[in-house]
C-alpha cells in the first residue's frame, strides 16, 4: 500500500503516507485554495439564494495556472466563439471554483485527521465521496504544477526529459511532486474502476 491507493469496501480507497508526505501533499492543496481564491459567501442578511444566480467573471484568468484550471469552452478563434465562452464563463465559473476549493478542503480535512506515529506511515482511508474529492484535486495540482513547469506533451514522453533533469536544476522538486502526485493519481482511479 505505501505510496499507491488501494481499493477498500464500499468504493473507497487507502494508501499509507509518512509526516512528510502528508505535509506535501497539505501544503499543495493549501497552495491551491490560496490560487483558486475565497468563495464569494452572501454577506450577513444578504439572501442566500441571490448568490445562486450571482454571475462570474466573463473574461478568462490572466494567470496561465488559472487559465488551465478553468479554460475556455469554446476556444478563442473567433468573435462568435469568444462571445459564447464569456457567456458559458460567466454561469460556470463561481460553481466550478467551489467545487474544486471543496474538493481541496477534503483533501486538508481528511489529512488533518491523520496521526502517523513517529517513523510509521499514517493509513489515509477514503470514502468513496472522499476519493472523487481527492481524484478532483490531484488532478489540479498535477495541472497548476505542469502549467507553472511549462509541461508539453512531450515533456516526460517518449524522450523522458522530465525523468532526467540533473538534481542541480531548480525545478526538480516540482518536478518530482508533479510525477509522485501522477502516480497517486493512477492508482485511485484504479481503485475507482469497476
Amino acid at each position: 500500500m505505501a505510496g499507491h491507493f488501494e481499493a477498500t469496501p464500499g468504493g473507497g480507497a487507502a494508501v499509507a503516507l509518512d509526516e512528510v508526505e502528508i505535509a506535501i501533499l497539505r501544503s499543495l492543496a493549501v497552495q491551491l485554495l490560496e490560487l483558486i481564491g475565497p468563495g464569494d459567501e452572501p454577506a450577513e442578511g444578504e439572501d442566500p439564494l441571490a448568490a445562486l444566480f450571482a454571475e462570474g467573471p466573463s473574461e478568462p484568468p490572466s494567470d496561465p495556472a488559472l487559465a488551465r484550471l478553468f479554460p475556455e469552452a469554446y476556444g478563442d478563434d473567433d468573435t462568435e466563439l469568444r462571445a459564447a465562452s464569456a457567456e458559458f464563463r460567466r454561469f460556470t465559473e463561481n460553481d466550478l471554483r467551489t467545487r474544486k476549493r471543496d474538493d481541496a478542503l477534503v483533501v486538508v480535512r481528511t489529512l488533518d485527521a491523520l496521526t502517523p506515529a513517529g517513523d510509521e506511515a499514517a493509513v489515509l482511508t477514503l470514502t468513496a465521496d472522499e476519493c472523487r474529492s481527492w481524484l478532483g484535486s490531484l488532478n489540479d495540482l498535477r495541472l497548476t504544477i505542469g502549467t507553472r513547469l511549462e509541461v508539453s506533451d512531450e515533456d516526460g514522453g517518449e524522450d523522458g526529459s522530465l525523468y532526467r533533469l540533473p538534481d542541480s536544476d531548480p525545478r526538480k522538486p516540482m518536478v518530482m511532486a508533479y510525477l509522485w502526485l501522477g502516480g497517486l493519481q493512477e492508482t485511485l482511479i484504479e481503485t475507482l474502476m469497476p
